[in-house]
């Protein structure tokens, strides 16, 4: 459906070399947007993601960046204005997750799982923000979690980080929708991605978790990608300032 297609459109993933970024880096690729992936992982990773975009007749750029620093940021704009002509959608995906007891936990991990997880996505929509506030238009979709509405314990750093995200969300929101930028975020409950392999792999956590999910089993990346596709089109227009829970009717 027209309405659903991203075509001339230019976007940007962060954490978009593998899991959930991956996906949302392909999907919207496959609905005609041309994409920068932009991730810390090694540039073979992230070349062969863009090389799959380009298999679909889009543009792609692949970006190491390292978001919890401004000046990573910073580069990672001017690049892809430079080499895709512009920023029509930001996707903050990059997060880390981590677990111990917030009393117990070391004050270098609170920084880390805050820095990567929140900071990284200030530092990337103030930068890529001020671009689209001079274009007069735009789309931001940062990924937050389930857990930042349900207090989980040993997850208090990233349920914390996660909460910010909403927040962040909202404030921006309000600030930006003057200028026809809209700001949304997504909230997945466990999805089968690398970073939640210490979940799934775990057979007493899988009968917990297949007891109280309504649908029966994990998300899966496309699933999270779908959608952040239709955040991003036209499909959602009048939508901003808002989370979705995408989480298997767990919260229900």
């Amino acid at each position: 459906m027209p309405v659903f297609s991203l075509a001339e459109r230019v976007g940007i993933v962060t954490g978009g070399g593998r899991g959930i970024g991956k996906a949302i880096a392909l999907t919207f690729a496959k609905a005609g947007a041309d994409m920068a992936v932009c991730d810390v992982v090694d540039g073979n990773k992230l070349r062969s993601v863009a090389d799959e975009i380009q298999s679909f007749g889009r543009r792609s750029l692949a970006i190491q960046v390292d978001t919890t620093q401004k000046a990573d940021v910073d580069n990672m704009v001017q690049e892809t204005i430079k080499e895709l002509g512009g920023i029509d959608i930001l996707v903050n995906c990059a997060a880390i997750y981590m677990e111990a007891p917030l009393l117990e936990l070391r004050e270098d991990d609170w920084e880390r799982v805050l820095n990567i997880d929140l900071k990284g996505y200030h530092l990337c929509c103030q930068a890529v923000g001020k671009r689209m506030v001079e274009q007069k238009r735009g789309n931001i979709i940062n990924i937050a979690s389930r857990s930042a509405m349900k207090a989980d314990e040993r997850k208090g750093a990233y349920c914390v980080a996660k909460a910010g995200v909403v927040m962040l969300t909202r404030v921006l929101a309000r600030e930006l929708g003057r200028y026809n930028i809209r700001v949304n975020a997504i909230s997945p409950g466990v999805v089968e991605t690398e970073m939640s392999r210490p979940m799934w792999s775990d057979p007493r956590f899988m009968r917990q978790f297949m007891a109280i999910v309504p649908l029966g089993r994990m998300a899966q990346p496309n699933e999270i990608a779908n959608v952040a596709l239709f955040l991003a089109s036209e499909a959602s227009s009048y939508i901003t300032g808002h989370t979705i829970l995408v989480d298997g009717g767990r919260e229900a």
